[in-house]
């Protein structure tokens, strides 16, 4: 039987959930043989429209996506699903979801293999995009890698790390924030607290948000504020604080006092609720890491602690036969480097197509590496010697990791 192929488009920046979602969705599918040219191009139509009484009425995701099936099971027939790929340009989303859970076949394609195969003109719509991706299966199925989605507990843990990352980037931004604006005014503040992200320094901020306010206050006061805060040695952190506070310091005038503490509260105010939702985080990324039962593998890595062992396991999942090698998983991690040769000239030049959260925690982790593993340590310091740069050399020794990541991985053995 001829392989058939249906390409299903989705635009880029919205990662394919805007035209199935939104008031008038359109989702362009390519249908080709495997031997021949492309058939048709037809539009495939997903919009909302008026019921008899003038009333508007939408279609609903689920009777969209049911739709959709329904027309892909024209093609091939609800038995022969695998004779189905749909190519698409994300590996994520509620349509993925549900391609998956209805079972056909999903092959994800980086959106600059698109770009680069559309034509010198410039022209860009759905259907030029859909076409195209529809020659790329075409031409390179037998490259393409079809999505095999880990357990249910890794895909949980995977989107809570990310998640929690995506939160502490945001509390960074706001102690930033925060720093500057204590320097406008309340300079003072910084050398009470080495953390002032932690909840105690905040709610003392908050308690006392002037210079003034906290100079005015007494030991005793300070003392209960922080054991209120749950500051563990409060009695004996409280007269420090109340020594500093009274040390000669350069204070702002009034106007500014006013303004930046307002702005101080409001910046507190956002930090309190965030760190302890990033605590709660950390407690339920525990959980579902114990429960699984590579953790024992992953938590034997070097240094990999309670923060980044979950984040291996996540990032490199449970599904063994995803990576058929070493190199594979280098690869994706963006760990090792590629080749840009030119006449005479050749280089290695650092891997741009990777997955971002895969790279990042395996250069975290190498660089812990080296703190504790003689034979890392010394990787490093060979590399530096040779005149890399530290991130160059950091990237050189994931890339080691990520080969021995994978064997321990692939075969459940700790390190």
């Amino acid at each position: 039987m001829m392989r058939k192929s249906c390409f299903e488009h989705h635009n880029r920046r919205a990662r394919g959930l805007r035209n199935v979602t939104g008031k008038e969705g359109t989702a362009r599918c390519g249908m080709l043989e495997s031997i021949g040219q492309i058939r048709t191009m037809t539009p495939w139509c997903l919009t909302s429209r008026d019921t008899k009484e003038g009333r508007f009425e939408s279609i609903t995701l689920a009777a969209r996506l049911a739709k959709l099936s329904t027309f892909l099971e024209t093609i091939t027939g609800p038995e022969q699903k695998e004779q189905m790929a749909c190519i698409i340009e994300t590996t994520h989303g509620l349509l993925i979801a549900f391609l998956l859970e209805a079972g056909w076949p999903v092959y994800p394609v980086n959106p600059r293999t698109v770009d680069r195969r559309r034509a010198a003109s410039g022209a860009k719509t759905d259907t030029i995009d859909a076409y195209v991706l529809a020659k790329t299966g075409r031409a390179d199925l037998a490259d393409l890698h079809r999505l095999t989605p880990d357990s249910e507990l890794v895909q949980e843990l995977k989107t809570l790390t990310r998640d929690q990352d995506a939160l502490i980037q945001m509390q960074t931004r706001l102690v930033n924030q925060l720093t500057a604006t204590l320097k406008a005014y309340y300079a003072v503040a910084l050398r009470l607290f080495t953390k002032v992200q932690q909840h105690s320094p905040l709610i003392f901020l908050q308690t006392y948000p002037t210079p003034q306010a906290a100079m005015g206050a007494s030991v005793e006061q300070i003392t209960e504020v922080l054991q209120h805060a749950g500051h563990t040695t409060a009695e004996k952190v409280a007269p420090k604080i109340f020594e500093t506070l009274h040390q000669p310091h350069l204070t702002a005038n009034a106007i500014t006092t006013r303004t930046k503490s307002r702005l101080m509260v409001a910046l507190v105010t956002q930090l309190l609720p965030l760190v302890e939702q990033i605590a709660e985080y950390d407690k339920e990324v525990k959980r579902l890491f114990l429960t699984h039962e590579d953790n024992e593998v992953f938590s034997s890595l070097p240094r990999a602690g309670k923060r980044l062992a979950p984040r291996l396991l996540a990032e490199i999942g449970d599904e063994r036969t995803r990576y058929a090698d070493a190199a594979s998983l280098q690869a994706l991690a963006g760990t090792s480097p590629v080749l840009f040769q030119s006449g005479n000239y050749a280089k290695a030049h650092r891997r741009v197509g990777c997955i971002k959260p895969l790279r990042n925690v395996l250069h975290q982790f190498a660089w812990q590496s080296t703190q504790q593993e003689g034979w890392a340590r010394d990787y490093y310091q060979r590399k530096r010697a040779e005149g890399k740069s530290h991130t160059v050399a950091v990237r050189a020794l994931s890339n080691v990791w990520a080969r021995i990541v994978r064997h321990v991985g692939a075969y459940g053995i700790p390190a």
